[in-house]
């Protein structure tokens, strides 16, 4: 765990280091709401969109999380680092299996997992297959969560990636924890957990708006 792939780029120890102080210039600047409990053991999943504020609320409870190989990938490792993840490296695409036996692996030693089910590049909003295998395997619950802002900036990436402004106001949600029995079928509970990701995302927009 916790490997990282360009150790001696300047631009990545950098701008790490801004965009950690920057979500911490967020959190203090901004009226953070939250309802549920972040605090159970299982695996939190949160749409790939909405993923910034969730690492500032669960820093310092060493989740682990599934950061892929890319460049990209290197600024979320050492910033998840810098907020008190560890971290396995792949993705669906590149070295899958021997990630997801990692975090399995994590999950039977005790420690909670992170994941973002439709990274690391899509389709967007819908929920990888390998998500619900690592639940199944692990032996623990999906955590579903859900995050609203009131100002942000959409990116222009495959996800329309939220990226968190100054002085607003953010909703936080935790759902109800999400089982996974070793008899259930894969892809129907994909549907199912995207239908309850779907709908937290709904709610917490709403409660922003009141």
């Amino acid at each position: 765990m916790n490997e990282l792939f360009y150790k001696n780029s300047l631009p990545h120890t950098l701008l790490s280091a801004l965009a950690w102080l920057y979500v911490y210039f967020i959190a203090l600047t901004s009226k953070i709401s939250v309802k549920g409990d972040g605090t159970l053991p299982g695996i939190y999943t949160i749409w790939h969109r909405q993923e910034v504020l969730m690492i500032y609320l669960q820093r310092g409870r060493n989740l682990v999380g599934l950061v892929s190989k890319s460049k990209d990938g290197e600024y979320m490792a050492r910033i998840m680092r810098r907020f008190g993840f560890s971290f396995v490296r792949g993705s669906t695409t590149s070295g899958g299996f021997l990630s997801l036996r990692s975090l399995i692996k994590a999950a039977r030693g005790g420690f909670s997992l992170a994941i973002t089910p439709d990274g690391p590049r899509g389709p967007v909003f819908k929920v990888q297959p390998g998500a619900i295998y690592l639940a199944q395997k692990a032996g623990i619950p999906v955590i579903p969560c859900a995050c609203a802002l009131s100002k942000k900036k959409v990116l222009r990436s495959w996800d329309r990636y939220q990226f968190p402004l100054p002085f607003g106001r953010i909703q936080t949600i935790y759902g109800a924890p999400f089982y996974i029995a070793e008899t259930d079928d894969i892809h129907a509970k994909a549907i199912e957990l995207e239908g309850v990701l779907n709908a937290l995302t709904e709610k917490a927009e709403r409660l922003l708006a009141e």
